[in-house]
């Protein structure tokens, strides 16, 4: 149960993945993709950001270069102590739970929470906090993992996180992974449920469907790009990413016209 985890004050140590620059700022140049055609702007500038979960700073320091005001915020020390000696010049970071960040209501335009959810003691309190300090008409990025993708993301082992807390753990002991398994995930189902206080718009598709506008050429093989949409739709339920732009008040995109265009959930 969620009440029965705790904190993990130090990630980019357990997850070196985290500091991987390159890898970073290409899942960078695609979130960056999207929340542009949500804007309908290339330009972020003006625009207060933020960076939930930001651990080596290299999202926030993406969406600083992209002309935005940007705070990155974790309770990653070591991944903060790096953020701030690379980009701490033009971006601020604060050590602070994304459950209770030091952050005014309604203040950001943009706020970025990528593959975070599953990682923090109660999502629910995630959620309603970073509902709190987004700014009506502001947009909020999600990069949600599904629990019914079949490679688990963080020590790819297939079906993991399918599995009950218990098998879960002896998976990994058996695996020699590690000793439990910590994250947790959600089906579809359950994360529309997490974000029902939002207006959320699903780009999934839009991203397999056209991955080079978003940046997406790395990840999305050729051959996804060539699936009909139909087929593509029917395999939702088992995409290990869904990305999501979500509203706090009824919105809609502004980017131009794609050939799949995000659907309204």
């Amino acid at each position: 149960m969620a009440g029965e985890r705790e904190e993990q004050p130090a990630y980019s140590e357990i997850q070196a993945a985290t500091l991987d620059e390159q890898s970073r700022r290409r899942k960078a140049a695609k979130i960056l993709a999207v929340i542009r055609h949500a804007l309908g702007r290339d330009d972020l500038s003006g625009l207060k950001a933020l960076d939930v979960g930001c651990s080596a700073g290299f999202i926030a320091d993406e969406l600083a270069l992209a002309g935005a005001d940007t705070v990155g915020v974790d309770i990653d020390e070591p991944g903060l102590a790096k953020a701030r000696e690379r980009f701490g010049d033009h971006v601020e970071f604060r050590l602070a739970d994304g459950q209770d960040m030091p952050i005014d209501t309604e203040r950001m335009d943009v706020i970025v929470l990528n593959h975070v959810y599953e990682h923090v003691v109660d999502p629910e309190s995630l959620v309603a906090e970073v509902r709190r300090v987004l700014k009506p008409g502001g947009v909020l990025y999600l990069g949600l993992g599904n629990r019914l993708g079949i490679m688990e993301p963080h020590y790819r082992l297939p079906f993991l996180s399918w599995l009950p807390q218990s098998a879960a753990d002896r998976y990994m002991r058996a695996t020699g992974k590690g000793t439990e398994y910590y994250e947790t995930f959600r089906t579809r189902p359950g994360l529309r449920k997490l974000f029902a206080g939002f207006d959320v718009w699903d780009y999934t598709l839009p991203v397999l469907a056209d991955a080079k506008s978003f940046a997406g050429e790395d990840v999305v093989p050729d051959w996804v790009r060539r699936v009909p949409e139909p087929v593509l739709a029917a395999a939702l339920p088992l995409v290990p990413t869904y990305i999501w732009v979500a509203y706090k008040q009824p919105a809609r995109p502004l980017g131009s016209t794609l050939r799949v265009p995000p659907r309204h959930l």
